[in-house]
């Protein structure tokens, strides 16, 4: 059984225990979390509490997470914007605002459900939840995912990640005005010690390398193209903020006076690989979506 801590911080003292846990993992949702508390597994400083507990400030959780029981995901009609398809792989255009794939209590509404109504065939390495999936991008960020339809291209896939040669390309909107039109982040990423839902750049993390360039500036926000090299959790949302230029719109890593587009203003354009058959290199790209292009031309105006 995994087990995580958390301690209070002060912008969640007040909130219910059950809120502050949910809001921990985007993949834990809040009836789950319900059940983990009234099932024990959940203790604060040591004591068990009910669902309606109210968090103090450096209140210490700690929660047992209960290993998952073998599941059913269950296929769902859904229209996808698929860019590309054979019997190895699938580039799907993933919209804001959907999650890439189930998590118990959650095993609806995903990109996998979607995915499972439309191939019959999909790579079984991750298992029931992540069916095909090798790389994943957050919930509201929107753009380009190659999947996997067997175990030979899902291992060429990762393959390929691991060597750092898949080509990804991600357009942000980001705060603050860059005054240089090119540059490279090199800080390394883990679990933020003092908030485990947030990443940060900590000295003992994982290697992490992001290269950005200038598109267009405006007068207060920068829209950039940045590439990644590695490929960790939040990395691009993480390494903007660290440099001081935070992505408009970012609920977690963004200022909270920031442009209204329902998530961070992300969006992962080019994907390109060496197809795991063929061996040539295939290359895609996605169009900014419509809220993403109408909020450049308000900062245009």
């Amino acid at each position: 059984m995994e087990k995580m801590e958390h301690t209070i911080l002060e912008d969640q003292k007040g909130d219910r225990i059950d809120k502050v846990i949910s809001g921990l993992e985007e993949e834990w949702s809040r009836t789950q979390v319900q059940q983990w508390i009234k099932d024990g597994n959940v203790v604060v400083n040591g004591q068990p509490v009910k669902t309606n507990y109210k968090c103090s400030l450096n209140d210490l959780i700690e929660i047992s997470i209960p290993e998952p029981e073998e599941l059913d995901v269950i296929p769902e009609e859904m229209d996808l914007d698929i860019y590309y398809e054979d019997k190895d792989v699938l580039v799907v255009n993933k919209p804001r605002g959907m999650v890439v794939h189930p998590a118990p209590g959650h095993l609806t509404g995903t990109l996998v459900n979607g995915l499972m109504a439309h191939c019959k065939d999909l790579s079984g390495i991750n298992g029931v939840l992540r069916p095909g999936i090798v790389h994943r991008i957050d919930k509201d960020t929107s753009g380009l995912l190659m999947v996997a339809k067997n175990d030979m291209a899902h291992e060429s896939l990762v393959n390929q990640l691991v060597e750092k040669t898949v080509t990804r390309k991600y357009k942000a909107i980001v705060h603050g005005v860059i005054p240089h039109d090119f540059g490279t982040i090199d800080a390394p990423l883990a679990r933020d010690t003092k908030d485990r839902q947030s990443m940060a750049v900590v000295d003992n993390g994982k290697h992490a390398v992001t290269h950005f360039h200038v598109i267009e500036r405006f007068k207060d926000f920068t829209f950039v193209e940045c590439q990644l090299e590695t490929g960790r959790t939040h990395q691009i949302r993480v390494h903007m903020k660290y440099i001081g230029y935070p992505l408009a719109g970012d609920p977690k890593y963004g200022p909270r006076k920031t442009l209204d587009i329902n998530g961070q203003a992300l969006h992962a354009g080019i994907l390109g690989f060496t197809h795991p058959r063929t061996k040539e290199y295939v290359e895609f790209e996605a169009p900014l979506p419509e809220d993403f292009e109408r909020l450049l031309e308000q900062l245009r105006k």
